[in-house]
C-alpha cells in the first residue's frame, strides 16, 4: 500500500505531497493542471523510464519519493540489496537530474533502476492505456484465473514436481552424454591396471633392489673394507698383536681399583667391549655372506628395469608410487563401472515424477475449468453494469502438447463485445475504454476479502478507466471501484464526478498561472469537494444547480456503497 508520494520539480509540479488513504482515492483537476505528472511520478518510483524533459524548467533535478507498506518478502529483498525499512515502511526514491543519469534508491540504498521495476510487480498494479498490453499477455491472463481459483497450493505443489522432473531429465541427459566419455576413460585404466599387475611391485621394493644391486656390484670392495675392519678388531691386522676387545678389557680391569670416578669409566669400557664384540661378530657374518652372484645381479637389474618401465608408461614419479596409482585407478574404475544402472535409476525416477505431475496437472486443470466458468459469469455481470450490455468474456483453456511449467493448458481471455460478434483475444477490436472496463471487471471479480490480509492490501491504479462512459454507467464504474477498495487500495485519475463521488479520499490537482505555472495537490473535503464535483459536472464550481447536483451525487454514493 502507498502511504504518501512526494514530488519536487516534476513537470509543472514545484512541490507536492500526496497522502493516500487505504481505501478509494481519486485524483481530479482541470485539464493541464498536472494530473498526469502524479502518475508519471509514481511510474518513476516503480522503475519506469525517465528523461530530462520531465524536469521542471529552471530546476537542477526532479525528485520523487514514496512511502510504502510492504510484505515481509519485499522487505527481505530490500534488505538483501543493502536497504532497510524506516519504522516498518519502505521509502523508495528517484532523482532525475536536468543533465545526466537518474538515480534510484530503496530503503536508503542506491539500487539499479531495474531493481525498482522488479519490486513494482509486488507493490502496485497499474491499469491504464499504456498498461493494457500486460492484460493481453497469456501469463497475466493465467495469473488472473489462478488468483480467482485460489490455485496457489495446487500450483506450488505442481511447480515443485515440475522442478524435480526437469532436474532429473537434465541429470539423465548429462549421464547419457557422458556415457561415451566414461567408456573411453575406462579402457586406459584397465590397461594400466593390467600393466601394473605384470610386475606386481611391492611396497619399498625398488629401494631394496637398489641396495641389493649396489652390494652385488661391489662385492670385492665391500669384502676388503669389511675384512680390514674385522682384522683390526680381532688383532689379525698388519702390526696388530692383540685384538681390540682384549685391549679394551685389560683397560677396564686396570680401572677397577675402588675409585668411584674410575669405576664409572670402567663401566663405560665394559659397554665398549660388548659393542666391539657385537660389531666383530656382525662383520664376520657379513663377510661370510659376500659372494659374487652375477646371475642374481642380472635378475635384480631386470626387475628394476621392469618397474621403471611400468612407472614411466603410467606416468608416475617412481616405482614406489605404482601401488598408490593402482589404488586410485581401481577406485575410479569402480566409479565408472558401478553406476551402469544409474541411467535406469534416473529413468525410473523420471517415470514416477511424470506420473505424479500428470496427476497434479489433472487436479490443477479441473480447478481452472471450474473457476473459468465462474469467472466468466462474474465478469459478464460486471460488464453489464459498466455500459457493456451483452458483452461476454470467455475464459478458454487450451491444452498443451505436454504439461509445461505452469500446468497442462494455456489460458486465453476472449472478449465478445456483442452477442452477434465472435469472441476475439483481448485487444483485438476492443477500444481502450472497453479494455479499461474489462480490467476493472476482472479485478472486481477476482477480489476476495477472505484472502486479502488487511495489513497487506494490494494497490491498484486506474487511469482512464472511465473513458467512453458517462451517466448511469459512470455511477456503476464508481460503485465498483468503491467495492474493490474494500479489499485493496484503489487510486483513480478521473474526469467523471460520478466516479469521484464514491472516493474515500479526494485529491485535487490545481494550478496557478503567473510568471510561472505552479501546480498544487491537496486533499479536499466538505464544501470544497462539492465545488470540485460541481466544476466537473458543469464547468462552474459556484453554480447553485451544479452544487446541489454534486451534493446529491455524494449522498447517492454513500447509499450505493
Amino acid at each position: 500500500m502507498i502511504e504518501e508520494i512526494r514530488i519536487e520539480n516534476l513537470g509543472v509540479i514545484v512541490s507536492a505531497s500526496l497522502e493516500l488513504g487505504a481505501g478509494f482515492t481519486v485524483i481530479t483537476g482541470e485539464t493541464g493542471a498536472g494530473k498526469t505528472m502524479v502518475l508519471t511520478g509514481l511510474d518513476l518510483l516503480l522503475g519506469g523510464r525517465g528523461d530530462t524533459g520531465m524536469v521542471r524548467t529552471g530546476a537542477d533535478r526532479a525528485v520523487v519519493e514514496g512511502t510504502f507498506v510492504v510484505s515481509d518478502d519485499v522487505a527481505a529483498r530490500v534488505e538483501d540489496a543493502g536497504g532497510s525499512l524506516d519504522d516498518d515502511a519502505l521509502i523508495l526514491a528517484r532523482t532525475l537530474p536536468a543533465q545526466g543519469r537518474s538515480r534510484s534508491f530503496a530503503g536508503g540504498r542506491s539500487v539499479p533502476q531495474a531493481f525498482l521495476a522488479d519490486l513494482a510487480a509486488d507493490l502496485v498494479t497499474v491499469h491504464g492505456q499504456s498498461d493494457q498490453l500486460r492484460l493481453r499477455a497469456p501469463a497475466r491472463q493465467r495469473e488472473l484465473l489462478d488468483r480467482f481459483a485460489d490455485t496457489g497450493p495446487l500450483l506450488a505443489e505442481y511447480r515443485e514436481t515440475w522442478r524435480r522432473l526437469t532436474d532429473a531429465r537434465a541429470r539423465l541427459e548429462e549421464w547419457q552424454a557422458r556415457a561415451a566419455e566414461r567408456a573411453g576413460g575406462a579402457a586406459p585404466l584397465r590397461a594400466g591396471l593390467e600393466l601394473r599387475e605384470s610386475p606386481d611391485p611391492q611396497p619399498g621394493e625398488d629401494d631394496a633392489l637398489r641396495a641389493e644391486a649396489e652390494r652385488l656390484g661391489n662385492v670385492e670392495e665391500l669384502r676388503e673394507a669389511a675384512g680390514r675392519a674385522h682384522a683390526a678388531l680381532a688383532g689379525a691386522g698388519e702390526g696388530a698383536e692383540l685384538d681390540a676387545t682384549v685391549l679394551v678389557d685389560e683397560a677396564r680391569r686396570a680401572l677397577e681399583v675402588g675409585d668411584p670416578e674410575l669405576a664409572g669409566l670402567a663401566e663405560r669400557l665394559g659397554e665398549v667391549s660388548y659393542l666391539l664384540s657385537d660389531v666383530g661378530t656382525e662383520l664376520g657374518t657379513f663377510l661370510a655372506s659376500l659372494e659374487a652372484d652375477p646371475e642374481r645381479l642380472q635378475t635384480v637389474h631386470e626387475r628394476r628395469a621392469a618397474l621403471r618401465d611400468a612407472s614411466l608408461r603410467l606416468g608416475v614419479e617412481s616405482p614406489d608410487a605404482l601401488s598408490e596409482w593402482s589404488a586410485a585407478a581401481a577406485a575410479r574404475l569402480a566409479e565408472i563401472d558401478g553406476p551402469q544402472d544409474g541411467g535406469a535409476a534416473l529413468r525410473e525416477e523420471i517415470a514416477g515424477l511424470t506420473a505424479t505431475l500428470a496427476e497434479q496437472a489433472g487436479r490443477l486443470s479441473a480447478a481452472r475449468r471450474a473457476a473459468a466458468e465462474r469467472l466468466s459469469a462474474a465478469v459478464d455481470a460486471e460488464l453489464a453494469g459498466l455500459a457493456m450490455p451483452g458483452a461476454h468474456l470467455e475464459v478458454a483453456l487450451e491444452p498443451l502438447p505436454e504439461p509445461g511449467p505452469w500446468g497442462a493448458e494455456a489460458v486465453a481471455l476472449l472478449l465478445q463485445p456483442r452477442p452477434d460478434s465472435p469472441p476475439r483475444p483481448l485487444g483485438d477490436g476492443a477500444s481502450g475504454g472497453e479494455l479499461s472496463r474489462v480490467m476493472l471487471a476482472l479485478e472486481v471479480a477476482v477480489a476476495d476479502p477472505g484472502r486479502t490480509p488487511a495489513d497487506h492490501r494490494p494497490t491498484f491504479v486506474f487511469d482512464e478507466v472511465d473513458a467512453g462512459v458517462g451517466g448511469r454507467a459512470a455511477i456503476e464504474v464508481g460503485r465498483r471501484l468503491a467495492g474493490l477498495a474494500r479489499v485493496a487500495q484503489v487510486i483513480v485519475v478521473t474526469h467523471l464526478p460520478q466516479v469521484a463521488a464514491f472516493a474515500d479520499t479526494h485529491l485535487l490537482v490545481s494550478k496557478s498561472t503567473g510568471a510561472t505555472t505552479i501546480t498544487d495537490v491537496r486533499r479536499i473535503t466538505g464544501e470544497e469537494r462539492e465545488r470540485e464535483l460541481a466544476r466537473m459536472l458543469s464547468g462552474q464550481e459556484d453554480s447553485d444547480v451544479a452544487r446541489r447536483h454534486a451534493a446529491e451525487l455524494l449522498d447517492r454514493a454513500v447509499m450505493a456503497r
